[in-house]
């Protein structure tokens, strides 16, 4: 059994890039002043803010990059060089182990010409090395081989051309996360009180959390906020969009009773633009039979409180701002990766509980597969709405029209059971933060916009 992998922490500088005396004009980083575009207050938001590239491109400089992204899960490193591809925003990285069992991330970029130096979607290696020229990188991300080196002059070193790594990496419960900003608040204060509502689905017996199947990826026609900002807040759309699939998994086929189609719950609002929603029952419960039958309930509110077995534990729905999202049911999480204005890659993994029998993760496994998988009766509602509202929302006089988000407007409060600002279940709370968070990064100038 492997020892578990370290982050590798908090550098506080970004990797030193040699420039010489190339200067990019300011032009080509435009900004656009956003504060009219959304009204969190009064729960308005302008349908450009899903459509216009300029907006989008200032999201990866303002909302992404400076912004903790979810990477991958500590599962997916059991000895050096394991590595994992994935993206922050739209830039390709790699995740990987080092020699000293450091997690570390690198922009997949080669120095030389800018092709990748890892194209496999994840493996073991000892050297990340480009198809192009032959630039090879070691683990630590250093330049360590270079082809026909003695051609270039006396000037070159390759301790100036290593891989750009990412800056910072820490992890919360086994979900890695890492920022391009050297000067971001730690994880733990950009999770804020949200690591609450996590732990309800990632700590469940102390034993941790482990990836099954793989991950799972597919491509959808919507932006990328409509998916995010959905599992942030919106139970609203279960009954309507889910209506069929309800129907099929109900005994019979006659349909949910009606105290599960008329649930009542919290959504849990958070400054920092999460959000999390969840019917609150003393009966809640994992749907997965074999899950419910060997999960351990008292135990759980031994260790999380009653108010957490009854609420996020099990049912409901949660993002992290800005694109992490999870489904304690079934222990789905994914990332919704933007892929321009109007396009975004889904990312998908299923986790258990590490204390869980084969039998029971498999359970789990096919669970989601089943409801949440790229070909779930639940997710593919969900692709076909957001789809649907991209695809009109390009029309100049519906791209005019507002859209609302107020419902539950004025009725968070802090009603001493479960922590930060919370509404009921049905309430565009969360949606109103996220966007509220949204604008204000967007509005804000990134650590590379000053002095650094």
């Amino acid at each position: 059994m492997t020892s578990s992998p370290e982050l590798a922490g908090r550098s506080g500088r970004p990797t030193p890039t040699p420039f010489g005396p190339l200067s990019r004009p300011p032009e080509l980083a435009s900004t656009i002043d956003t504060s009219g575009l959304v009204d969190a207050d009064g729960g308005l938001v302008d349908r450009a803010i899903f459509t216009d590239h300029q907006i989008y491109q200032q999201e990866l400089r303002r909302v992404f990059a400076p912004s903790w992204l979810f990477l991958a899960h500590t599962d997916q490193f059991r000895r050096p060089g394991d590595f994992f591809g994935t993206y922050m925003g739209e830039d390709p990285v790699i995740v990987t182990m080092d020699r000293n069992r450091k997690i570390r991330a690198y922009l997949n970029s080669c120095r030389h010409r800018g092709a990748r130096v890892c194209r496999a979607d994840a493996g073991t290696t000892r050297n990340f090395t480009c198809t192009y020229h032959g630039w090879s990188f070691d683990l630590d991300g250093r330049l360590v081989s270079v082809p026909n080196k003695a051609g270039y002059p006396e000037s070159f070193d390759t301790a100036d051309w290593g891989l750009v790594e990412v800056p910072l990496i820490d992890s919360h419960r086994g979900l890695i996360f890492g920022t391009w900003n050297p000067r971001a608040p730690s994880l733990s204060e950009a999770l804020g009180t949200m690591a609450w509502y996590m732990d309800a689905m990632l700590d469940h017996d102390g034993s941790g959390t482990e990836v099954v199947g793989g991950v799972h990826k597919w491509v959808l026609d919507g932006n990328w906020k409509l998916a995010a900002e959905q599992f942030a807040t919106d139970w609203y759309h279960v009954n309507m969009s889910h209506a069929s699939a309800l129907m099929l998994l109900s005994p019979e086929g006659k349909g949910p009773r009606d105290e599960i189609v008329h649930r009542s719950g919290r959504q849990y609002a958070d400054p920092n633009g999460h959000g999390a929603g969840f019917p609150v029952h003393p009966r809640n419960r994992f749907d997965a039979q074999p899950v419910h039958q060997w999960f351990d309930y008292d135990a759980a509110r031994a260790r999380l409180g009653d108010a957490r077995v009854e609420g996020p534990l099990t049912n409901g729905h949660a993002t992290v701002f800005p694109n992490f999202s999870y489904l304690p049911v079934n222990g789905s999480v994914r990332v919704w990766h933007p892929k321009g204005p109007d396009r975004m890659e889904v990312w998908a993994w299923t986790l258990v509980d590490r204390s869980m029998p084969d039998d029971v993760k498999e359970a789990q496994r096919l669970y989601n597969l089943r409801t949440f998988g790229p070909s779930g009766v639940f997710e593919q509602d969900d692709g076909e709405n957001w789809s649907e509202v991209q695809a009109i929302s390009r029309g100049f006089v519906t791209n005019s029209v507002p859209l609302n988000y107020q419902m539950g407007l004025g009725s968070e409060r802090e009603d001493g059971r479960y922590p930060g600002l919370s509404s009921e279940l049905y309430s565009d709370s969360a949606g109103r933060a996220f966007y509220r968070r949204w604008q204000r990064l967007m509005n804000t100038p990134a650590w590379y916009e000053g002095d650094i």
